[in-house]
């Protein structure tokens, strides 16, 4: 049996390196509708979201307790089950990072975690609220998010009917400067606490501590690697959200991404793990459609769809697998 802290080092290495490829995938979240609408430039947009995520990681730990301790029962949790989940949830990332399809990294580590858990202890150790708070955030939000979309776009254009194209352009984008700003810290506020969680619970599970608290040094952590994922941006992302899913103004980038911002953040608020990806995509052809239902291109969408719901099972599914190998590794 490897040593449990060696195991304990690995949950939080491999932690950090899908935070950092969720910051890498995940950038397009936050600034895929400013670039294709030349609001901002790449570099510009890629530093400004780098710093938000920061910022917005670094403003709760809601979420981080729904993933730590509303899933799985954690008394059931070891070092395995974790790095088992993470491991699924890598692996799926850079999968889908390759195909630059924008599928939900929350997701494949939930649904990696619940997976790996099941191998590790049987289906009793699942906690069925938490699964059924995940599943009716995966299944309304993007709902929810291509409703907002869609009806604040014809707010905005009720309320600018009347003005000149180029007032419009001009006073839209710089506002999507500040829409993209929000958008930036809000997928911060969500998607690393996820992260916060996982490693949250490896050391609650480690030191038998009676409480789970997410200490400092963690929060850090994971705000500074999705930070630095995000620098580096993720392009073929960015380019099926910003450019080929619909064809985007300045007034569509602001409705897109205040309306998927305001989404995530009131989830962040009250512990609910959103997919960010989920809700600005659908945002962005909720917006779409309000122009008309043949701007947004459906095709695309039904892709990115598929990818989702293929995510869940695929992911629960690898994770499960992959506990079972080191389980039989182990004991061999």
């Amino acid at each position: 049996m490897p040593d449990t802290y060696f195991l304990l080092l690995c949950v939080i290495v491999l932690a950090l390196i899908f935070d950092f490829i969720n910051g890498f995938s995940d950038a397009a979240n936050a600034i895929a509708t400013s670039v294709s609408t030349r609001v901002l430039s790449p570099k510009v947009a890629i530093s400004m979201a780098a710093i938000l995520n920061l910022v917005g990681a670094l403003s709760g730990t809601a979420v981080a307790k729904t993933v730590g301790v509303g899933l799985v029962e954690a008394a059931c949790v070891t070092q395995v089950t974790i790095i088992s989940a993470l491991t699924a949830a890598i692996i799926w990332n850079i999968i889908t990072w390759y195909f630059g399809l924008p599928t939900s990294s929350s997701h494949a580590i939930l649904s990696g975690l619940v997976g790996a858990a099941i191998a590790t202890a049987g289906t009793n150790v699942i906690i069925m609220k938490g699964v059924y708070k995940v599943l009716a955030g995966l299944i309304f939000s993007p709902v929810i998010a291509l409703i907002l979309g869609f009806l604040f776009m014809l707010l905005l254009v009720r309320l600018v009917r009347e003005s000149s194209p180029s007032l419009v352009g001009g006073l839209f984008g710089r506002l999507q400067i500040v829409s993209a700003a929000y958008m930036a810290f809000s997928h911060g506020s969500n998607d690393a606490q996820k992260i916060m969680g996982i490693i949250t619970m490896a050391l609650v599970s480690y030191y038998h501590l009676p409480e789970f608290h997410v200490p400092y040094w963690v929060i850090g952590a994971c705000a500074i690697t999705m930070a630095l994922g995000t620098a580096f941006g993720g392009w073929r992302i960015i380019k099926t959200l910003g450019m080929r899913l619909v064809h985007l103004q300045p007034i569509h980038g602001f409705a897109a991404e205040t309306s998927a911002a305001t989404i995530i953040e009131i989830a962040s608020r009250i512990g609910l793990p959103l997919s960010t990806t989920h809700v600005i995509s659908s945002t962005i052809m909720g917006v779409g459609a309000s122009k008309r239902l043949s701007a947004v291109r459906w095709g695309v969408g039904g892709n990115i769809i598929l990818a989702w719901i293929i995510t869940l099972p695929a992911c629960a599914l690898l994770a499960w697998a992959i506990c079972k190998g080191i389980h039989l590794w182990i004991t061999g």
